[in-house]
């Protein structure tokens, strides 16, 4: 392949490299080998995300027998580009089964060299790389089951390939196999414990987990552990994987604005599936608050900004979700932005409208996979969906049976004590359904909701935020549990935001 012809090119066997991608490699090669970690952040930041631009939006980069002269046929280095290459493939071109396969294998290689038992590795890499080689392998874990279980467009070839492999490539035994593993030999859970207590943790981290290549492998492996047992619906174990990780505090080992992001909207999640909305609320308003601080920051990350941007714009709808199944006061500016942007489908949803709770949900959830490979001895047909359907029936079974909750809450809402029989006439029901329906009420609003510790499956019984009730003598008792809104904190976000703008305006006059 021929990248330029201005800029020289030189033969390596097998390819046409151009001098410019040569002169790259080679120089990338003596970073990797000197650990330079700054330089190294740089080129993987800048360097391959700009030639990739400029030359590769439409075709493969060289392949590693390419450019193996170049880096003296190194090994490790050669494992280390092919990662950048598969994973180049997936985003920019169409990936066919062979790469799939050599993309898993390459990661088998990878990890196995990192998890060498005979000596820790004394690779050096930046944080947002190892994040992305964790969140990638998932990824490409994800996309293999979604590939497999669409039988109807293969070819014969394919399926026969597909059958011998089936427990081969990209079993779902090895890829916990692998994050487990990285979790173990880090020693992760023990230092975050430690970190917990205010103490070092390098008192426990054992001989490879004072390395930063094990420390953030092991703590990026928990965090793809919670988005994969979340991909297999499986929430329970999701948040539990993180018991040592605290999720109400800024910690050391979560920089990477891709990894926040990941964190909170799959905790968000599984907590929304397990019926914990007010958690579901918190854990979303968090990291959607720190979004919008962080924007700038963010937007300089190019490769991850529409990513992260995908993610927010989906838990925007999360919380709309969340909020109409439990309302509650929330951060004013994330309110704002729903005032905005989701008004109409919070209105409809609160009037009952389960299309639109199953279009939001649609929208909003995982890409959820079986870990099962489907029977492609039985009668051809594609079953990616079935995990999705599945997902998707469950949370419509819970929004079917609190449908006639918020026009309860909205009547209760305007009165402090009313007769069953006028809630019954203004709900449009007769009083045994409405019993019932307020008994649904009671239950529901009586959830789970953490309140201190790092294990975030703890907490206690509590009721709705806004409206309690109970009933006597046929009449029906509100308590107003309202909070009063808090002012304070929104009249000092207008004022940053006004000083922001005169700072800015400021600036321009002064250029001018």
């Amino acid at each position: 392949m021929i990248i330029d012809d201005d800029l020289g090119e030189q033969m390596v066997p097998g390819y046409v490299v151009s001098e410019v991608v040569q002169k790259f490699i080679i120089y990338f090669y003596k970073q990797i080998c000197d650990r330079n970690v700054y330089e190294i952040q740089q080129i993987y930041d800048e360097g391959f995300n700009k030639l990739t631009e400029q030359y590769f939006m439409k075709s493969a980069w060289p392949e590693a027998e390419d450019i193996s002269p170049l880096v003296d046929g190194d090994k490790l280095f050669l494992t280390l580009y092919k990662e950048l290459y598969y994973r180049h493939i997936y985003s920019k071109l169409k990936p066919t089964m062979e790469h799939r396969y050599a993309s898993y294998y390459n990661y088998c290689e990878l990890f196995n060299y990192i998890l060498d038992e005979t000596a820790p590795s004394t690779l050096v890499l930046p944080n947002q790389w190892m994040w992305d080689i964790i969140d990638e392998f998932i990824y490409q874990f994800q996309a293999f089951c979604q590939f497999r279980a669409k039988i109807m467009n293969k070819t014969e070839d394919e399926m026969i390939s597909l059958k011998e492999n089936v427990y081969k490539v990209w079993n779902v035994h090895s890829v916990l196999n692998v994050l487990y593993c990285l979790v173990e030999t880090s020693r992760i859970n023990e230092q975050l414990e430690v970190f917990g207590n205010d103490e070092d943790p390098d008192t426990v981290a054992g001989e490879y987990g004072k390395l930063p290549l094990y420390k953030m492998l092991g703590y990026f492996s928990l965090i793809g552990l919670l988005r994969l047992h979340s991909l297999l619906g499986d929430y329970y174990q999701a948040i539990k994987v993180l018991g040592n990780v605290d999720l109400n505090k800024k910690s050391l080992y979560s920089r990477v604005p891709a990894c926040q992001v990941t964190t909170y909207y799959y905790v968000g999640f599984a907590y929304m599936m397990m019926r914990r909305y007010e958690d579901a609320i918190r854990s979303f308003v968090s990291v959607l608050s720190y979004v919008q601080r962080a924007k700038q920051v963010i937007q300089t990350k190019s490769y991850q900004f529409e990513q992260i941007k995908k993610k927010t714009e989906q838990m925007y709808t999360l919380v709309c979700i969340c909020l109409v199944l439990c309302p509650q006061r929330i951060d004013e500016s994330i309110n704002q932005y729903l005032r905005e942007k989701m008004l109409d489908k919070m209105l409809k949803m609160q009037k009952g409208d389960t299309s639109v709770f199953e279009e939001c949900f649609s929208y909003s959830c995982p890409k959820f996979i079986s870990p099962i490979p489907p029977n492609y001895d039985s009668s051809p047909a594609n079953s990616h969906l079935d995990p999705f359907n599945l997902q998707l029936r469950m949370f419509m079974v819970e929004v079917q049976q609190q449908s006639i909750i918020p026009v309860i809450r909205s009547y209760l809402k305007l009165y402090t004590t009313m007769s069953l029989s006028k809630l019954a006439s203004l709900s449009e029901l007769d009083e045994g359904t409405l019993q019932t329906a307020l008994l649904c009420f009671k239950h529901k609003q009586r959830t789970l909701v953490w309140t201190k510790g790092n294990d975030a499956l703890n907490g206690e019984f509590q009721s709705s935020p806004e409206t309690d009730f109970f009933i006597g003598n046929d009449m029906i008792h509100i308590a107003d549990t309202k909070v009063a809104r808090r002012y304070g904190d929104f009249f000092i976000r207008q004022i940053l935001k006004i000083d922001e703008f005169t700072k800015s305006m400021w600036k321009s006059q002064q250029h001018v």
